[in-house]
């Protein structure tokens, strides 16, 4: 997919701030258990096609709006993915503008993670 140079300087300014894992990274961490929110920012359509096991679904257009009910803990670790990583990662710097201390971005998104063979889930 080809973004336009306005979006890629937006996920570019919040890439700054905020810290990505590489699938690999989340991967090994749903692998040993670790505990964390684990995230789909993607549309609804896009998540019925199939999604991370142990995640749950808050879209883009209503994450900032609904986070605070759905995970009430400030100090939750809290990974956000999308379908190439910068859906999530404009997610994250908003969440961490909100007061979320412990979020980060998954580089790569859906499209890494599939790439890579790793196990996905549609129920």
């Amino acid at each position: 997919m080809t973004h336009g140079p306005g979006f890629v300087a937006l996920v570019e300014d919040a890439r700054a701030r905020i810290e990505e894992l590489s699938c690999a990274d989340v991967a090994r961490m749903l692998d040993t258990g670790e505990r964390f929110e684990l995230v789909d920012v993607r549309e609804h359509e896009e998540w019925t096609r199939g999604h991370l096991p142990r995640a749950r679904h808050l879209c883009k257009g209503i994450i900032e709006r609904d986070v605070e009910t759905a995970i009430p803990d400030h100090d939750a670790p809290i990974v956000l993915y999308c379908g190439g990583g910068y859906r999530s990662a404009l997610a994250a710097d908003a969440l961490q503008k909100m007061g979320y201390r412990r979020i980060r971005s998954m580089a790569g998104g859906w499209r890494e993670w599939t790439a890579a063979g790793l196990p996905v889930t549609t129920a």
